[in-house]
């Protein structure tokens, strides 16, 4: 086998698990190892990555263990730009593969991290001359990837009514969610935010949760897409985790218990309605953390008890710290924000502008 087509495919699609009469879970290994290694494929069929090439990347998260994995098998040379937040465990394994890691220590007043990220990165592309970036956010090969994912549903499941799933590059749900319409018009599809972030609208602000939301919008979220958004916090989406590992026995990360929050509550409300949900990676970069009961009881804002079912909101401006629900329509991002404007103008106005109106 040629070392460029070197890979991990036994781990790229996921073990589908049933957790209820009506509720299953995709869970994975490691899920950007699908759109890493596509990525990697179309870049290197086309020539724009070379064997023994420079990739050059901005992440905080599990794309950039898929991209170390990938880069280590395959002879790249691969430098990741990242920020304070990444984890202990994440930066130790990287470090390991063989990564040049480059730590951005201050935020942008305008942007935050992200932006200074991008601005690092584009400085290291500059350095290294033909070397090629993934840009997992806006390369339409990260949710063209899930098409396989979205097949291994198809068959091994059947008919879907409902699919839940967190957003953070918006390549997993954008991408399989497109993809389940063609076989189910009428597929519901739910995104699981996290509070803070700017995805669906809210203000950018400090994540406790990681491996979802932005401070940018990703131009790979199709918001269309989305029927419903629910944002969890960081405590409620910890403390499903477990519930996940303890009634499941399924080991996995933050992401994955956000999104069994929303899935389970969803599930148990539509019994006659078939419903997956994605959990993006396993625990075991959270042993000291989501795993640690001690850790867990130093959270601000932790109490050890779920809420039952999220608040209903008006707008995503209204969210709560700990779990809001909003019906999304299908509607893009300045739909859904140039609506939540007009509303506030009324209510502004007498009688809600309606005697003007009239």
């Amino acid at each position: 086998m040629p070392r460029e087509s070197r890979g991990f495919p036994d781990y790229e699609l996921p073990r589908l698990v049933r957790l209820a009469d009506n509720l299953y879970g995709a869970a994975f290994f490691l899920m950007k190892l699908l759109p890493a290694r596509h990525m990697l494929d179309r870049a290197a069929a086309e020539g724009r990555l070379k064997p023994g090439g420079t990739i050059c990347e901005t992440t905080s998260g599990t794309f950039g263990l898929a991209l170390a994995m990938l880069a280590a098998v395959r002879g790249y040379r691969l430098i990741l730009v990242s920020d304070p937040a990444i984890d202990e465990h994440l930066h130790k394994r990287l470090l390991e593969l063989g990564v040049t890691l480059e730590i951005v220590e201050k935020p942008y007043e305008i942007g935050g991290f992200q932006t200074a990220r991008l601005d690092r990165l584009r400085a290291a592309m500059e350095t290294h001359p033909g070397s090629f970036c993934p840009s997992q956010y806006g390369n339409a090969d990260n949710p063209r990837a899930y098409a396989e994912v979205a097949e291994q549903i198809a068959e091994r499941i059947g008919h879907v009514d409902c699919l839940i799933g967190t957003v953070g590059s918006g390549g997993s749900m954008s991408g399989i969610a497109r993809f389940l319409r063609h076989l189910n018009p009428d597929l519901h599809v739910i995104g699981v935010d996290t509070p803070n972030s700017v995805v669906f609208g809210q203000p950018d602000g400090k994540r406790l949760l990681r491996g979802l939301g932005n401070s940018l919008v990703p131009p790979n979220v199709d918001h269309r897409q989305f029927d419903e958004i629910h944002w969890v916090g960081a405590p409620e989406a910890f403390l499903a985790t477990r519930h996940l590992h303890r009634g499941h026995a399924l080991y996995q990360g933050g992401t994955s218990g956000a999104a069994h929050l929303v899935a389970d509550w969803w599930a148990r409300n539509h019994p006659d309605r078939k419903v997956v949900t994605l959990f993006p990676d396993e625990g075991h970069r959270y042993a000291a953390t989501i795993y640690n009961d001690d850790w867990l009881a130093a959270l601000p804002g932790w109490t050890g008890v779920l809420p039952e079912a999220p608040r209903a909101v008006a707008h995503p401006s209204d969210v709560r710290p700990d779990w809001s629900s909003f019906r999304w329509g299908r509607r893009t991002l300045d739909q859904v924000l140039t609506a939540e404007k007009m509303l506030a103008s009324d209510e502004a106005l007498p009688d809600g502008g309606l005697a003007e109106a009239a």
